[in-house]
């Protein structure tokens, strides 16, 4: 059924969101209603009723920023909200545009931790489970964590040459930086056959506060790898690696360690990683 939207209602919202996008100093009365480009006149009685109920502050000079009862708002619903919760919905959506399978992996100790998983409905498909650990060096997901590495830092997490889980398996430490870099400069990772004979899979990093602190991946059977198919792998992985990182950024979380330790509490059966 069609249905309009309610106008007082959404000036109310663009309000919030115009104060919420604003820096500390806030907006004045003014500059609100040139924001959302709407009479002075109009906004003044929400204004007026935001104000009154603690929803925005009027400073001293005038000014208006976000009031205490938002604040509480938000608090409240970043409780209720697990990142994960915040990873699998966009896994979820990645998985309706590929029809492939979409995993969440973090680095721990130069290995891919996985973290979540979301199925295809394929009937051949990736076989894994949450917990699993495999070597980074030979994983796209892996590559994409690792990209933030220099060459030297890389032999200080793997000390010797690389072991070979494939015949294609990367097997140095200078051919993994190599192949790092040129992935990081075309903006997704890509590996076919390096983690098993028969499996394509290609992954994007997630930033946060300048570092990596995940990646989000699709694998599939690599006799379904097409052209077609890749690239609506990669345009739903780009597009989910956009979403993601856009919602970290509104929940506010400040510190990655904090964000890591949220990651793993959620999920029981992983205590020693």
């Amino acid at each position: 059924m069609a249905y309009s939207q309610h106008k007082p209602t959404l000036r109310v919202l663009d309000i919030m969101q115009s104060l919420a996008s604003a820096n500390d100093e806030g907006l004045t009365l003014t500059e609100i209603a040139t924001k959302i480009q709407v009479p002075k006149s109009t906004i003044v009685p929400i204004i007026h009723t935001l104000r009154d109920r603690d929803f925005i502050e009027q400073k001293s000079n005038g000014r208006y920023v976000i009031g205490i009862s938002m604040f509480l708002i938000g608090s409240a619903s970043l409780q209720n909200i697990g990142l994960l919760d915040v990873f699998k919905k966009e896994m979820k959506e990645i998985v309706y545009k590929t029809s492939e399978t979409c995993q969440l992996g973090i680095l721990v100790n130069g290995d891919v931790l996985y973290l979540a998983k979301e199925d295809s409905a394929e009937p051949i498909r990736l076989v894994s489970f949450v917990g699993k650990r495999l070597p980074a060096y030979s994983t796209s997901l892996g590559k994409a964590l690792l990209s933030c590495y220099s060459l030297q830092e890389l032999e200080s997490i793997y000390k010797g040459p690389l072991k070979p889980v494939t015949e294609k398996t990367c097997q140095t430490i200078e051919q993994l930086y190599d192949e790092c870099l040129r992935s990081k400069s075309e903006g997704y990772f890509q590996e076919s056959g390096e983690i098993s004979p028969d499996l394509s899979c290609f992954a994007v990093p997630i930033h946060h506060n300048g570092k990596i602190i995940a990646a989000v991946s699709v694998s599939m059977p690599t006799f379904r790898l097409t052209k077609e198919k890749k690239e609506t792998v990669v345009k739903a992985l780009l597009t989910g690696q956009n979403v993601l990182e856009r919602n970290l950024q509104r929940l506010g979380i400040s510190d990655s360690n904090l964000f890591l330790d949220s990651f793993v509490s959620q999920i029981p059966s992983i205590s020693n990683y």
